[in-house]
Order: structure tokens, then C-alpha cells, then sequence
């Protein structure tokens, strides 16, 4: 399996020269390799060959497709997840589409993984495909109560094979982070299935929001994408510590990033 080459535990996009049409038309050119890249995936996932090895792979042809238009991606804390024994809920902040298509390469060459997803992505043209192979927990974001019940059901039965969870707990995604938009879904879980918190902290607001499809919004290159991971906690009484401790790493990183 691909492993990105870290650096004690820190990778850090390599300077690459940037062609004067993809700096003219980054979105463009990014937008059209990842489209490549996708319907490709979807392919191998209908044929049935598209397994974590396979994600992984994509998923890094996606970030080289995004350092290629001179997005620079920084990624810190690794250890947390390739030292982990055993599975665990991983539990982020959420500003962009960034983080569903980077992550499995950045995770799954350490653990196998799954998302916890909106419904939504599994009708997307194309993607549904590669998301539908990857054995997701799919929440509708309407009913709560609904969506903690799948979440706890079939979280479960991913953590008991031995499958790591990313859990997104806002309300919505956001390219600021509010602690009280952050349910505590991803903790219930690790507490209830007796594994272990890894915190996420990212900032992937250099992919706007566009304004006809949302997930397809303009890249903004100067921007500097990154990528956290915390110290794994074990859950002890109901978990909130553990949820604060969570809501306070991600403060302190965005805090640190913005100085």
C-alpha cells in the first residue's frame, strides 16, 4: 500500500513548479483531474476491485492533483494513528470537500477506514460509486435521533471488523469552527464499541463553496491546507472530557495556524 513519505511524522507538500495555465485556471485543472480520477474509481468499485488499497491510491492522486495547481498541504500528528492499536473514532472539524477525498489517503494506509456520510453523497453522479464500495454509515442530518442510531448501529458493527471511524459531529460544514455546533455522536460511539478518541483538526477553507453545486467551488492557491491529529484518549465516565478535550485541540490548532 502507498504511504505518503513522511518526515518525523510530518509531511509537508514538496515545492513543484506550477505550469502557467494551471495558474491561470487552477479550479479548472484541478476539477478535471479529479473528475479523471473518480470515474476511473467508480469503475474498478462497479467491477468490485475497489478495495483500501485502491482508495488509498486515489486519494493520493487526488492531493498530488491539488499540489499540482500549487495548493501546499501540510500533515502533523501521524503517530497518533499508524502507533494506535486497534481501531478507533476519529473525530474532525468539517470545512470542505477537501477532507472527504484526502483523508483516505492519509489514514488508510495506517488502518482501515470508513466515513460517517450525509445520504446525499451516495447520489452523487459517479462518486456514489466509490462511496458505496467503501461500506460508509450513511445519516440523513433531518432526525437526530434517527441518525444516532444508525451511527451507534452500524458504527459498531465497522469498529467490531476492525474499521476506524471519521466522524464530522457540526451541525454543517463550516470554514469556522463553533464548539457548540459539535455533537458528541463520535464519543457515544468510542465509548459504547470501548475504543479510543483521535482528535482532527484541519483547515481546508482554500476550497470554497461554489454557487451552483457546492462541493465544486473556486480553489484558492495561496491557501494552505492542514491536517492534525491528536493524541487517542480512552473514554472514561461519559465522555465529556473527552469531548471537551476534542472541541479544545481543534481551538488550539486553528488558533495556531491563523498566527
Amino acid at each position: 500500500m502507498s504511504v505518503l513519505p513522511y518526515k518525523n511524522s510530518i509531511y509537508i507538500s514538496p515545492e513543484r513548479k506550477v505550469s502557467l495555465s494551471r495558474k491561470i485556471f487552477p479550479s479548472f485543472w484541478f476539477y478535471c483531474q479529479v473528475f479523471l480520477i473518480v470515474a476511473r474509481s467508480a469503475e474498478k468499485a462497479k467491477r468490485g476491485t475497489y478495495d483500501g488499497v485502491e482508495w488509498a491510491s486515489s486519494s493520493q492522486d487526488i492531493l498530488r492533483a491539488i499540489e499540482d495547481i500549487g495548493v501546499r498541504v501540510e500533515i502533523t500528528g501521524i503517530e497518533h494513528i499508524s502507533g494506535n492499536n486497534g481501531p478507533a473514532v476519529i473525530i474532525g472539524n468539517h470545512m470542505s470537500m477537501m477532507e472527504t477525498l484526502l483523508l483516505p489517503g492519509i489514514i488508510q494506509p495506517e488502518m482501515d477506514v470508513t466515513f460517517v456520510i450525509k445520504e446525499s453523497l451516495l447520489r452523487y453522479p459517479i462518486f456514489k460509486h466509490v462511496m458505496q464500495a467503501r461500506n460508509p454509515i450513511a445519516v440523513g442530518r433531518t432526525n437526530p435521533r434517527q441518525d444516532l442510531k444508525v451511527v451507534m448501529t452500524e458504527g459498531m458493527d465497522r469498529l467490531g471488523r476492525g474499521i476506524s471511524v471519521i466522524v464530522f459531529p457540526q451541525t454543517t460544514r463550516s470554514h469556522t469552527f463553533d464548539p457548540g455546533q459539535m455533537s458528541s455522536i463520535g464519543v457515544k460511539l468510542a465509548r459504547r464499541a470501548g475504543v479510543a478518541v483521535v482528535p482532527l483538526a484541519l483547515k481546508t477553507d482554500g476550497w470554497k463553496n461554489g454557487n451552483i453545486v457546492k462541493d465544486l467551488g473556486k480553489i484558492d492557491t495561496t491557501m494552505k491546507a492542514r491536517f492534525s491529529f491528536g493524541k487517542p484518549m480512552e473514554i472514561s465516565g461519559k465522555g465529556s472530557e473527552e469531548q471537551q478535550a476534542v472541541n479544545d485541540f481543534i481551538v488550539a490548532k486553528l488558533q495556531e495556524w491563523e498566527e
